[in-house]
């Protein structure tokens, strides 16, 4: 096994960085995974030879998926040029797994409505927000009071994919039902700070420099937690954001009982969000935007998923 000292080193940078947790721990699991396949040789003994040797060993032998054999190089990289400041060559002649070329799942219309009947409370506005305003699931879940804008009818999406800002439209249909939310969510923040609590996590150095902006309203989840827990990096007890697996499993559950065969997820929201845009006749690049895409190639694959059947061509037989 690989030393404390070493993954010790492999978080801090990772939260010197601004890193999400989710992120901090891939990059600790796939580097503990790489000093097991290399028999726990210290990656100060290894380069360039032994990165190509375990992505094609999860290539070839693990048949992993192009986006996992990426992750894991990521986390390699970070290893030698962030944390041990070892420089690599441009690795060659890797072994890589052959990109997919399927195309999203996309719910009609009208199975986004018979899946929304399936849900209620939380996980309804939640799943409403996803197809609605295109929001990724840890954007919605990570959504804060101040970045929803009722007058503007906007919500300002902070640190989306990329770490990227954007603006997406906050649909009318959910505006009084999302104020509703927000009063009841206001009451259990009021609760917190006179039992003592009601701070919340803020990015970066925020919290030292807005030493009272944790306790604020502007600053609250929208979602967030039934309870209050002990952060595993700080040690302080607050109400962090409601754990994204609770819609995961709702959202599944719900498509199984409104008898839809397509595979859907959460993220199926959003595929249906770019799709039923550009088939309302919107341009490319508005829903670019919406969506946060720096390369339009990259919404362009909704344009193949349009309801108008064989890459939009009529049959000769009608």
């Amino acid at each position: 096994m690989s030393s404390p000292k070493l993954i010790d080193q492999v978080r801090t940078i990772a939260r010197v960085k601004h890193y999400s947790r989710k992120t901090e721990e891939a990059y600790v699991n796939w580097i503990k995974r790489f000093i097991w396949f290399h028999h726990k040789r210290h990656p100060n003994e290894m380069a360039e030879n032994e990165i190509r040797q375990f992505l094609a060993h999860l290539a070839v032998d693990l048949h992993v998926s192009l986006s996992t054999q990426t992750v894991a190089l990521s986390a390699l990289l970070f290893l030698y040029r962030d944390v041990l400041k070892l420089p690599l060559l441009f690795l060659e002649d890797v072994e890589r797994a052959k990109p997919s070329r399927r195309l999203p799942a996309v719910f009609s219309k009208a199975e986004v409505q018979t899946i929304l009947t399936q849900l209620s409370g939380t996980h309804l506005l939640l799943a409403s927000l996803l197809y609605g305003a295109g929001l990724r699931l840890m954007e919605a879940i990570r959504l804060r009071v101040k970045d929803v804008d009722f007058p503007a009818n906007q919500i300002v999406v902070r640190e989306g994919k990329g770490n990227v800002d954007r603006v997406t439209m906050l649909p009318q249909s959910i505006k009084f039902w999302l104020r509703e939310h927000l009063t009841r969510v206001k009451f259990l923040h009021d609760h917190d700070l006179k039992e003592g609590f009601g701070g919340v996590y803020l990015p970066y150095a925020l919290e030292r420099k807005y030493i009272n902006a944790s306790t604020e309203w502007g600053w609250q989840y929208v979602f967030p937690s039934l309870k209050r827990s002990k952060d595993p990096r700080s040690g302080a007890v607050r109400r962090h954001h409601t754990a994204p697996e609770s819609l995961q499993r709702a959202v599944k559950a719900a498509v199984k009982r409104a008898q839809i065969s397509k595979h859907g997820s959460c993220h199926t929201f959003r595929h249906s969000f770019a799709t039923h845009l550009l088939e309302d006749g919107y341009d490319i690049r508005t829903v670019q935007e919406l969506l946060g895409h720096k390369d339009v190639r990259t919404t362009m694959i909704y344009t193949h998923v349009l309801n108008r059947g064989g890459r939009g061509v009529k049959s000769p037989l009608d």
